[in-house]
């Protein structure tokens, strides 16, 4: 481990922590992690999707949701979007952001449990260059046309958000 290596809590199936240790350690063994991931949408619905630099330890060079983060050892969700919004986007949040729902740890999340949160912000954005090359909007039909047509270049997991986005978004019409 590296004195800089991030310290994960490890949760058991109920999202319950029972361990911490180096992120390199649970990543290798795929242990159950926790997560936060934010939908950025704008004033004309647009979702803002970031493209993940290279040197990801992650899914590099894959598109992703606007933000998305692990919780430190011992953070709580709501305290890990305000700071990786920050972090990610330049975004300083004065309130938590509203919760969509919580994706389950899987295969498909890298093992995580993830709660989804929606930010109304037009920007523009401060992208960090280590975490992200890239960042522009999209609209809902062009990402469903994205993920039909080439889904191998966005993570598994934005794919599952926008499933399950998808889902609440059309309950509430």
């Amino acid at each position: 481990m590296t004195e800089a290596e991030e310290i994960f809590d490890v949760v058991n199936e109920q999202d319950q922590v029972i361990g911490r240790l180096p992120r390199s350690e649970v990543h290798a063994r795929n242990l159950l992690h926790r997560s936060v991931h934010a939908l950025v949408v704008d004033r004309k619905q647009r979702v803002f999707l970031q493209h993940r630099s290279d040197d990801r330890d992650c899914d590099p060079s894959l598109w992703d949701s606007s933000v998305g983060g692990h919780l430190q050892a011992g953070e709580e969700y709501d305290h890990a979007i305000i700071r990786e919004t920050q972090e990610e986007l330049g975004i300083e949040l004065e309130i938590t952001p509203p919760r969509l729902f919580k994706l389950q740890a899987s295969r498909e999340t890298g093992y995580e449990f993830c709660w989804i949160y929606r930010v109304c912000d037009d920007g523009p954005f401060r992208l960090d260059p280590n975490e992200a090359t890239d960042g522009r909007w999209f609209s809902s039909q062009e990402i469903d046309d994205w993920i039909s047509k080439a889904p191998e270049t966005i993570t598994s997991s934005f794919r599952l958000i926008w499933k399950n986005y998808k889902n609440i978004e059309s309950t509430d019409d």
